[in-house]
């Protein structure tokens, strides 16, 4: 059985929550989990309404190699009472091989639960929530280690200018690319976590780093991030290091966007295919979609192997054209 454990250590803000509310809480999600949902620590900030849904954004460029692509979430904030966007950034990996698997908030009964994110060797379950840019809502498809180098996808990394040459393209298959829940839950993304990932959270993970939880308090300290300012179209979504909240490398969200951009090819069931390099201002967003039941599991396959540019092989000589003189008995 999972033991909600209330760790006032972690990524968000922490504030205190009624008993009762907890009790409501934790039989929830003891009956989701009893199905395998997740074996992450709930944090103890608990919320009666629901986070808004994930806002439309491109990505802005890598800053370097060894970046880790971290997407932006809904942060609850006690003091204002309201929910803030803490934009997507580019993150070094703390540790060479370690991949991060993203935050997600868990709803049932009239109260949400956020699941804090964590580093790790594998990318766990994270709600089912497509929060874009190779989270389609299982695994992670931006890009994968070989030995210590990362590789990435252009189909959901923004390369841009930087001096990279471990890049491959692969593309994303999403299921729901309509979806934009922000949450898993009634009302929401209701998707469990399969036996890798609940494998994956078992593993030694890392929390947040240093960047991570400055980046998330100056998010906090940001009036125009608050969902009751914004309603739901933050002006910075994204950005290119943690905490650079303006200049050229923030992002805006897209306004009055009703699917997610990326120009993806539908597939008979909804599915729908990304692909494609990325240019060299912009990558296109992956699509916000859950994996429906049939999409791989796997917390974390290595893609295609990177593509190497080669010069194309000579072409045989064409056959000689057979003689009729020539022709012998056998």
């Amino acid at each position: 059985m999972l033991g909600l454990k209330i760790s006032r250590g972690s990524f968000a803000r922490r504030g205190t929550r009624q008993l009762a509310a907890w009790t409501l809480l934790f039989v929830a999600i003891a009956g989701f989990c009893g199905d395998g949902a997740s074996a992450q620590d709930a944090s103890d900030v608990s919320v009666s309404v629901a986070p808004p849904e994930l806002p439309d954004y491109d990505q802005p460029p890598i800053p370097g190699d060894g970046y880790v692509w971290t997407p932006g979430y809904w942060a609850w904030s006690d003091d204002d009472q309201d929910y803030y966007w803490v934009p997507g950034t580019w993150v070094a990996a703390p540790v060479i091989g370690y991949l991060w698997t993203p935050g997600y908030w868990f709803g049932d009964g009239g109260l949400f639960v956020w699941y804090p994110g964590y580093w790790g060797p594998h990318v766990g379950f994270y709600g089912g929530v497509n929060y874009g840019h190779g989270y389609g809502g299982r695994g992670y498809e931006g890009g994968y280690w070989q030995g210590s180098h990362l590789f990435y996808n252009r189909a959901a990394s923004n390369i841009g200018t930087a001096p990279i040459g471990n890049v491959y393209n692969s593309p994303i298959v999403s299921y729901n690319p309509v979806n934009r829940s922000s949450f898993n839950g009634a009302g929401g993304i209701q998707v469990q976590a399969s036996p890798a990932e609940l494998a994956a959270a078992r593993e030694t993970h890392l929390e947040a780093t240093v960047q991570q939880r400055q980046h998330e308090d100056a998010a906090r300290a940001t009036p125009a991030l608050r969902a009751a300012m914004n309603r739901g179209v933050p002006p910075v979504a994204a950005t290119a290091r943690p905490g650079q909240l303006s200049g050229a490398g923030a992002v805006a969200a897209r306004r009055g966007a009703t699917a997610p951009s990326g120009g993806g090819q539908l597939l008979p069931g909804g599915a729908e295919i990304q692909g494609g390099e990325a240019s060299s201002s912009r990558a296109p967003s992956a699509s916000r979609s859950m994996n429906a039941p049939g999409a791989p599991t796997a917390v974390h396959q290595a893609p295609a192997p990177p593509v190497v540019q080669r010069p194309a092989p000579p072409r045989p000589p064409a056959p000689k054209p057979k003689d009729e003189h020539d022709h012998r008995e056998p």
